[in-house]
């Protein structure tokens, strides 16, 4: 049977016509009708909630074992939030970061209020989104062989959905510079290998009891074991500009758990890459995106991106053949290639108009769109300046 999926993604609020994004996220929420698509067999539904600042929102869908159906359910939920928006005169972006100026606004809520306590300026400061995709497992062995096994990849994910090259009214020169973002916070990134359960629960419990972080959900690794759900959640990516790019990035999180989890099953050992170099391959991706160049975990050393993107759908491919989930991720990269991700549909409208506005619209034009939208011409942009 195949493994369930889920993603959450987290989405700005901008105002529809300065394009600057608003504090609106709780007037949204009491005028959403929150109603679920009709998925089969699901017993859990998505939703929209509220984020960390007003200025955000996020959608989870309902997990489901087709691709299709989460399709429909990103669509949904994507569509939910734009006819939201609109009875609060603003609009849904799917940006990681917002291109203009912002001042962020943080929710009302007593966890809120001891993070920006706690952090300061760096809470202050933090207005990103990003994509978290779920990935059923069946124990918490499961989980970490998979976690063990799947960290090298996940700075390949992050080039993929690389979607923040403009922070504060400016281009940072990154392609994800959300990940940059993230860095300052004390529990983010890559992990070392755990080995076992037992040493993941310890090692969350240790952090918790340092006060360092909150609780269990201030765990902002890489990718971790969800807190209320038997699953694997990958959270390195960016949100992604389209909706078919989502679908894209949870086929391939499929691909790499079940690889990973066979690989587990038949005792295999995780690649024994240093967690620095990690680090530095994920500097690497959110610098570069899909423009450059990326780091390959085998060598260390930097090789063209789309060489790296191709050794990973070699590692996943069997598994996403079993699903039938290959065609769908070979026809999303192919429009990678030709298109561009997020940070290079950004870059190349800003070099068509001038205007970090423009770049605003045209996302809110992508998410409020079912389909992709109209690609524009990427050539311009196609590496990363600096």
């Amino acid at each position: 049977m195949a493994r369930t999926l889920g993603v959450e993604e987290e989405m700005l609020l901008v105002d529809a016509r300065s394009g600057h994004p608003r504090s609106v996220s709780g007037q949204l929420l009491l005028r959403a009708t929150h109603q679920p698509p009709e998925v089969a067999g699901v017993g859990v539904h998505g939703a929209l909630e509220g984020e960390f600042q007003q200025q955000q929102i996020e959608m989870h869908t309902a997990p489901t074992a087709d691709l299709e159906t989460l399709r429909a359910e990103v669509r949904h939920w994507r569509s939910e939030a734009v006819a939201a928006a609109r009875a609060t005169g603003t609009s849904v972006a799917a940006l990681a970061t917002s291109p203009l100026p912002v001042q962020p606004m943080t929710a009302d809520s007593t966890r809120y209020a001891w993070m920006k306590d706690r952090y300061q300026l760096t809470a202050r400061e933090h207005l990103t989104c990003g994509c978290h995709v779920h990935v059923s497992v069946e124990s918490d062995e499961e989980a970490v062989g998979v976690l063990d096994s799947i960290r090298v990849w996940l700075p390949a994910l992050l080039a993929l959905s690389a979607n923040s090259p403009f922070w504060n009214g400016r281009d940072t020169g990154f392609a994800s510079y959300r990940s940059q973002a993230l860095a300052r916070w004390p529990a983010w990134g890559p992990t070392d290998r755990f080995g076992s359960a037992r040493a993941y629960h310890r090692l969350v419990r240790e952090m918790v009891l340092s006060s360092v972080i909150l609780d269990e959900g201030m765990v902002y690794f890489d990718a971790r074991l969800a807190q209320h759900y038997p699953t694997v959640e990958i959270r390195v990516a960016d949100v992604c500009f389209t909706a078919d790019e989502t679908i894209v990035l949870a086929a391939l999180c499929r691909g790499l758990v079940e690889t990973a989890a066979q690989d587990w099953a038949l005792g295999k050992q995780a690649p024994d890459v240093p967690t620095q170099m990690l680090r530095l391959a994920s500097w690497q991706a959110g610098r570069d995106g899909l423009g450059g160049h990326l780091l390959d975990w085998r060598t260390g050393l930097p090789k063209p991106c789309w060489s790296v993107i191709d050794s990973l759908v070699d590692h996943v491919g069997p598994a996403l053949q079993h699903l039938g989930d290959l065609d769908v991720v070979q026809d999303g990269l192919a429009r990678l290639r030709e298109e561009g991700n997020g940070a290079m549909r950004q870059r190349a409208m800003l070099a068509r108009t001038g205007q970090l506005v423009d770049v605003v619209a045209e996302s809110v034009r992508a998410t409020a769109l079912p389909r992709e939208i109209t690609k524009v011409d990427v050539a311009a942009s196609s590496t990363n300046p600096g």
